[in-house]
């Protein structure tokens, strides 16, 4: 496992972290096996972990929490966020940050997280969800100073609402934050633009997520594939998306090296940008553990193939059903 900085906190991460949201809103999940291919993680260098009160109201926490237990020798980063206090993910345009993250609330989720985590501190405070109509507002630069005096949370951060990165550059001049989670991956290319570069300026780490494209970077999808009743995934792929998106990922497959993956293709693309501190997949299985992990090798994607993905670059405007 190779590690980075990460960011102004001066922390070593592991380059591939462990993303949970597989508890809460995806269907086959095994809370035994998550936890064994937590433990496998660990095992292989993994040491950042990136959870959710909303990832099973709190359940994805405990799991975390007791991982972080079972290794009182290792130092394991604890990153979680804050839900919506409307609980609308994304946020709206023009909603008021009172209905969203009032001072009082934030501090009410921060304690919560941390009985769920049965933990004394966090290390990354997120607000799950963000607008940069906020940025200003003294009131949550103040609850977030005030849980640092404390000790409660040593650095805070915000999730940037899908193909938005935009969304957040105001915010991230403020200084009141150490960190920002983005969608990039070899389609969402538009954090190079703008977001990267400034947060690359400001010493702002940057933690990689969706780098599958929610399944459509692993290979795996049809223009048949279903879901069981309940899983996020059949309300972000309707047929729109998810026809395109295949269509997209088989434009992909004849540039992908022979020997390799299209799973491994996605992880070398964002690792070799140096601005990503750390790529945070979805994880529920230890054979899928052990693949994203042993791409952190120290090897990369060659320059000319580097040069063609870009021509793969898909921007795509926030809808109703993308969440």
């Amino acid at each position: 496992m190779k590690y980075r900085t990460f960011g102004r906190t001066g922390w070593s991460v592991s380059e591939i972290g462990y993303g949970m949201w597989g508890l809460a809103g995806w269907t086959g999940s095994d809370d035994r096996e998550t936890m064994a291919a937590l433990e496998r993680s660990v095992q292989l260098g993994c040491n950042f972990f990136d959870t959710a009160w909303a990832y099973g109201d709190g359940r994805s926490e405990q799991m975390l929490g007791r991982l972080v237990h079972n290794h009182p020798d290792k130092e394991l980063f604890v990153a979680t966020k804050i839900p919506p206090k409307n609980r609308q993910w994304p946020s709206r345009r023009g909603v008021r940050i009172d209905d969203v993250f009032p001072p009082e609330y934030i501090r009410e989720y921060a304690e919560k997280c941390l009985r769920n985590l049965e933990l004394t501190r966090i290390d990354l405070l997120q607000f799950h969800v963000w607008e940069d109509d906020w940025a200003h507002d003294q009131r949550w630069q103040r609850a977030v100073e005030d849980l640092k005096r404390e000790a409660l949370v040593r650095a805070v951060g915000i999730s940037i609402n899908r193909w938005e990165p935009a969304n957040a550059v105001e915010t991230i001049r403020t200084g009141f934050i150490d960190a920002v989670q983005v969608i990039y991956n070899i389609f969402d290319q538009a954090p190079q633009d703008e977001l990267l570069p400034l947060c690359e300026e400001l010493a702002i780490a940057v933690i990689a997520r969706v780098p599958f494209d929610e399944g459509t970077l692993t290979g795996t999808l049809t223009k048949q594939s279903t879901w069981p009743e309940g899983d996020w995934r059949n309300t972000y792929f309707v047929p729109e998306n998810l026809h395109a998106s295949v269509d997209h990922a088989e434009a992909l497959r004849p540039l992908i090296p022979p020997g390799m993956t299209m799973p491994e293709l996605a992880l070398r693309w964002i690792l070799a940008d140096h601005r990503i501190s750390t790529i945070i997949p979805g994880m529920r299985k230890i054979r899928n553990v052990e693949a994203n992990m042993a791409t952190s090798d120290g090897k990369s994607l060659d320059s000319e193939l580097l040069e063609k993905l870009k021509d793969h670059r898909w921007d795509r405007t926030p809808t109703e059903w993308s969440q």
